[in-house]
């Protein structure tokens, strides 16, 4: 399996808002509450959407004069939209690819900048009934190639596998990909959904189901834990998460096209704050590490 990146987790500093005409028009307060007004677009993750909507919702409460509009449809349908100009900010469960900030560049005029906004751990999702307690990367890479197809094969019950995947313009299904598969095709029989919570409600219905998604999306089955080799499953918790034992933790990102300012400055702020991460926390993900223990913090990414 190819070697992995460890990124250390930071956490940006605040970015001071500056008039910014790029989306509609922009207008600053002077001073008090109110911060800076307009409309901001955020467009990608359906991993991310939830958390979004309510970061939006939250701001837009304390910022009368802010308007922040949500939408999902996938990390690479946020990115496409950000090179295309029409979205303010891209939210993915991936990292952005460099051809990707390559052709923003060719577009836009502009490097991408990127903000980690949150932590979650991939998890694999199996029926709540499923007896199997553990399982190795090695196994569930196996299992969705299609070469393991029966839960007695890693000491499950005597039942046919089957498989539900996210569809491939997912920054969770190009994770999964890259870190469980080295980058080899699905099995064919794999089911794609449109999102983790659909992906869930699959396998809740299902005893001889498996699916991943983020942690943010647990209810009505089992998470099962994963080991990176022969050692102990490692289950899927905020500590593992961020002390980097879990081995499908990553990070969620938010992109952006130039140094954000104005609105998209103030609301990436925010996101950044205690109020902003205790959504995180409060929608299932994981905040990210105090500053004082941002080195403690090793999530591996897909590069």
């Amino acid at each position: 399996m190819r070697a992995r990146k460890v990124f250390a987790a930071v956490l940006l500093s605040a970015l001071v808002a500056a008039c910014s005409g790029r989306h509609g028009e922009v207008q600053t307060h002077a001073g008090g509450a109110g911060g800076t007004s307009g409309t901001l677009t955020i467009k990608g993750s359906d991993t991310m959407v939830i958390l979004a909507q309510r970061w939006a919702e939250q701001y837009m409460r304390q910022h009368p004069g802010a308007t922040i509009q949500v939408s999902g449809g996938g990390s690479g349908t946020g990115i496409a939209a950000l090179i295309n100009g029409t979205t303010d900010v891209a939210t993915a469960s991936r990292t952005i690819k460099d051809q990707e900030r390559r052709t923003i560049a060719e577009l836009r005029g502009a490097e991408v900048t990127e903000t980690k906004a949150a932590l979650d751990a991939l998890a694999i999702y199996v029926h709540e009934g499923n007896p199997v307690r553990s399982l190795s990367i090695e196994q569930l890479r196996r299992i969705y190639r299609g070469q393991v197809k029966n839960w007695s094969e890693v000491g499950g019950p005597d039942r046919r596998i089957i498989l539900y995947s996210r569809e491939n313009n997912s920054g969770t299904y190009a994770f999964f990909k890259e870190r469980v598969l080295d980058d080899l095709d699905f099995a064919a029989e794999a089911q794609t959904l449109p999102g983790t919570a659909a992906v869930i409600n699959a396998v809740s219905h299902d005893p001889g189901a498996i699916g991943y998604g983020g942690i943010g999306f647990g209810s009505g089955v089992r998470t099962v834990p994963v080991s990176d080799g022969d050692g102990p499953g490692i289950a899927p918790t905020m500590e593992n998460a961020t002390g980097g034992t879990y081995p499908l933790a990553r990070y969620l990102h938010l992109y952006s096209v130039g140094e954000p300012s104005g609105l998209a400055g103030e609301f990436l702020s925010w996101v950044l704050s205690p109020e902003g991460q205790a959504l995180v926390e409060a929608t299932g993900f994981y905040p990210l590490p105090p500053e004082a223990d941002a080195t403690a913090a090793r999530v591996a990414e897909a590069p």
